[in-house]
């Protein structure tokens, strides 16, 4: 564990940052709406995206104007992507941070899935971060400027055999994106480029998605993390060394 100087130091290397761009999925509430204050407050212009416009609108007239941009966005839909990236770029001259944040939690086991519930989770939880990354990179990558992706994951993406309950297609969607990491990692040293890739995997967080599964998955009373706590993470990761 790092002593409380060593965090404080990591945290003032965020000056690197002041000004620059992060785009944060999911962003209308909990740990989205979490690392987006964490990054105004560190003067980041945070490009928010999420399908509840309302909760957007609240977070925005919060934060201000000019320092939080709210964007609806479907991130199962790859044109809202794309429109997202492409107004950043026009905008605010690319993207320089990238959270992938947004995902959804199934309590229904896949043997009893529909098809519709397999893909929603799998297009939200994998397939979203996968173009919003690719988008990101690529952006970093014209202008030859230094970047940072964060993949919001979870200890399911690493130890499902610990989650004995139903979780549909959670658990594999999270695997996919911890491997998605590595690869990610993995192009970006062939390609030379000057970005990182981290992983964040909590255990349980207390936000709308958790809480609404708790009572069922016989977690209600288990110790949960914060959203608050999440973010600091995040702060850590990027006040890391290029």
């Amino acid at each position: 564990m790092c002593s409380q100087s060593v965090f404080d130091s990591s945290l003032s290397k965020m000056n690197r940052w002041t000004g620059k761009v992060a785009v944060v999925t999911g962003a209308s509430g909990g740990i989205g709406a979490a690392i987006s204050r964490a990054l105004v407050k560190n003067g980041v212009k945070v490009v928010g995206l999420a399908r509840r416009v309302d909760k957007l609108s609240e977070l925005h007239k919060e934060l201000g104007k000019g320092k939080f941009y709210p964007l609806e966005c479907d991130v199962r839909k790859e044109e809202d992507i794309l429109k997202v990236f492409q107004w950043v770029q026009k905008e605010l001259g690319g993207v320089d941070i990238l959270v992938n944040n947004a995902g959804v939690i199934s309590g229904m086991p896949v043997i009893d899935s529909p098809t519709e519930e397999i893909l929603k989770v799998i297009e939200t939880n994998l397939i979203a971060p996968t173009l919003c990354a690719r988008e990101a990179i690529q952006s970093m990558k014209k202008r030859k400027a230094p970047g940072h992706v964060i993949n919001i994951n979870s200890v399911a993406g690493s130890y499902a055999e610990t989650l004995p309950v139903p979780l549909g297609m959670y658990c594999p969607s999270k695997y996919g994106l911890r491997a998605l990491g590595t690869e990610l990692r993995h192009e970006i040293v062939l390609g030379k480029l000057n970005v990182k890739i981290t992983n964040i995997s909590p255990g349980a967080v207390s936000t709308d998605m958790f809480n609404s599964l708790a009572p069922a998955a016989g977690f209600a009373n288990a110790p949960v993390l914060k959203d608050k706590d999440i973010a600091e993470a995040a702060l850590y990761a990027l006040g890391t060394p290029e």
